[in-house]
């Protein structure tokens, strides 16, 4: 399976830069605040966890 870091990296980016708490975007995806934090540290490399984060990235077309 491929690795998601990078995509990880530009979440994580877009986050800091549109001022978006990873509160508010655990919520938006209905995930808790402890476990959106785990996926986007890349504690937390499950299939589920990866899906998640195309997720993200597909919502808001973060490339």
């Amino acid at each position: 399976m491929p690795t998601t870091l990078a995509g990880r990296e530009l979440i994580k980016k877009y986050l800091d830069e549109n001022s978006i708490s990873i509160t508010s975007l655990a919520t938006t995806f209905g995930v808790g605040k402890m476990y959106m934090t785990q996926v986007l540290s890349g504690d937390r490399k499950s299939a589920a966890a990866n899906a998640l984060v195309l997720n993200i990235i597909e919502t808001f077309k973060i490339r």
